[in-house]
């Protein structure tokens, strides 16, 4: 099984043999921003790290989206939302609305939480079966909501 770094590699080659300048420009960002969080903190990333990596810079490129939005620049706001999409690529599915809610169900369940009070541990809870399928900010409207909050 390849890593998810050993897959954008692959994908890198791709696109360089197939010409795809856009394309490649993205994969080598992504690939830039891998090694560099690697090289700070001297070590080799796993998937889920390299999905944290791809998130923040889905994250980015949002709040990008954004800004060249209100300053008229679609062409830079297109531009970014393709970025976006090539990034969503490497991450896994997102959680529908309903998955959520039954996580959230569950760790209400298992962590026993009663009120506002225990929205932490029920965040936890849900944070580790959701990391990279959901907006933490997503998660924790849905668990305040559950709670009553």
């Amino acid at each position: 099984m390849t890593t998810l770094k050993e897959r954008i590699t692959e994908d890198m080659k791709a696109a360089m043999r197939a010409s795809e300048k856009e394309r490649l420009s993205t994969i080598r960002m992504a690939q830039a921003a891998i090694k560099q969080r690697e090289v700070d903190e001297r070590i080799t990333l796993d998937d889920a790290q390299v999905i944290a990596v791809l998130e923040k810079m889905v994250k980015q490129r949002r709040e990008s989206v954004t800004q060249f939005e209100q300053g008229g620049r679609m062409d830079l706001a297109d531009k970014e939302r393709a970025e976006i999409a090539l990034l969503q690529t490497y991450l896994p599915t997102q959680l529908s609305p309903a998955e959520l809610d039954t996580l959230i169900r569950e760790a209400i369940a298992s962590t026993g939480a009663s009120s506002m009070k225990d929205m932490g541990k029920v965040m936890g809870a849900v944070k580790t079966k959701a990391a990279g399928r959901v907006a933490m900010g997503v998660v924790s409207a849905r668990i305040k909501a559950a709670l009553g909050g």
